[in-house]
């Protein structure tokens, strides 16, 4: 795993500009706390630009929902959003506004099966941050300033500190792996650094497996079959 791509910042940014005054048309919407309640302290909340069934509120970065993954009407009122995600050629599975709040802490955590050698990845697009965010990643501190895109390997143990006085707003995109990301991601490293040694897993589990991932009816778990069908025995 220490060949493992951790981060990278691509050679283009976004204008900073543009990115508030979308962010300011829907600020004062009600956003929602975060999911995760128990990995941090303080305020973290997000609003969905894009999201099954198309509701705003629905903030779930991994979802079972059957519904088609739509945009919200939020996302009506952004134009510079809609060009940034048209101009990202990838099928999207999540695509949120997350908000630290002044002083909010995200303690260290890992997500799971969300590095680009699993076959998903997830985009950060800073819209509003300060000097006194603290953002690490396997013990490495990134600064990711606004108007950067920045791909996050998210299967390595990650945390955030707002030390600032003011929230810190990330536009962030979850995406399937295709030929138009392998061309921007291969430029930035090798394949073998988007690969991981399969684990060994008998066919039995692998079966399991497959018929849980089933259940999720999700763009991430059929990628995820596809993987370990791939990996089966002939």
């Amino acid at each position: 795993m220490d060949k493992l791509v951790r981060s990278i910042k691509f050679p283009f940014v976004f204008d900073t500009e543009q990115l508030v005054i979308d962010t300011n048309k829907i600020i004062k919407r009600e956003w929602v706390e975060h999911y995760n309640s128990d990995n941090y302290s303080g305020k973290w909340t997000s609003i969905a630009l894009m999201s099954k069934g198309g509701k705003w509120t629905n903030i779930n970065a991994f979802s079972s929902n059957t519904e088609d993954f739509i945009p919200t009407d939020v996302l009506d009122l952004c134009e510079y959003f809609r060009k940034i995600l048209d101009d990202f050629l990838f099928e999207k599975t999540a695509v949120r506004l997350l908000n630290l709040g002044a002083g909010a802490e995200i303690k260290p955590h890992t997500d799971h099966c969300l590095g680009y050698e699993d076959g998903v990845f997830r985009l950060h697009i800073p819209i509003i941050t300060n000097s006194d965010v603290e953002f690490v990643l396997d013990n490495k501190r990134l600064i990711m300033n606004e108007g950067e895109c920045w791909y996050l390997n998210a299967n390595f143990m990650h945390s955030v500190k707002n030390r600032g006085q003011n929230d810190r707003i990330h536009l962030v995109i979850d995406g399937i792996r295709n030929e138009w990301t392998d061309a921007i991601f291969l430029k930035e490293a090798t394949i073998e650094q988007f690969t991981k040694q399969a684990p060994v897993i008998d066919e039995d589990e692998k079966k399991l497996i497959i018929a849980e991932l089933e259940k999720m009816n999700s763009p991430i778990a059929k990628q995820l079959i596809n993987n370990l069908k791939k990996n089966s025995t002939p």
